[in-house]
């Protein structure tokens, strides 16, 4: 299994909206960085993705599962971008925010910090476990 962050405005879709998705999910759709996308082609069934509020609050606030790999973006009239189903997993006890992530020495190597304009990217496991751990403070 492999972990990934998801970055969505609330304001376009947030994590309430894909907790009323329901088990069907909610296609992970518009992405068009080529390494965001490339990163989207990765992910696999069953790996799990931290849900980012972006510009407006910039935090962690849930988990959502992948239940549908990589597939041809419909909104792309190119045909050249893909979208994958993620489903709501759950809210964090308490959402992370970014701040918090980079006054993590631990975490500094996270492309949240260091590409902070890609819009999916890969966590890996030590990570996941560290901000998990800091969503239950």
């Amino acid at each position: 299994m492999q972990y990934w962050l998801l970055k969505s405005e609330p304001d376009v879709w947030s994590i309430d909206q894909q907790k009323k998705a329901g088990v069907k999910g909610a296609t992970w759709d518009g992405v068009r960085n080529y390494q965001a996308a490339k990163n989207l082609k990765s992910m696999k069934q069953g790996d799990l993705c931290f849900f980012y509020h972006s510009n407006i609050g910039k935090e962690i606030v849930g988990i959502v599962e992948v239940i549908k790999e990589a597939y041809l973006d419909k909104t792309d009239k190119s045909q050249r971008f893909v979208a994958v189903t993620v489903r709501f997993k759950k809210k964090l006890d308490k959402p992370v925010t970014l701040e918090s992530i980079k006054n993590n020495k631990k975490l500094s190597h996270l492309s949240l910090i260091r590409q902070s304009r890609l819009s999916v990217m890969p966590i890996d496991s030590i990570s996941w476990k560290i901000i998990n751990n800091m969503s239950k403070i």
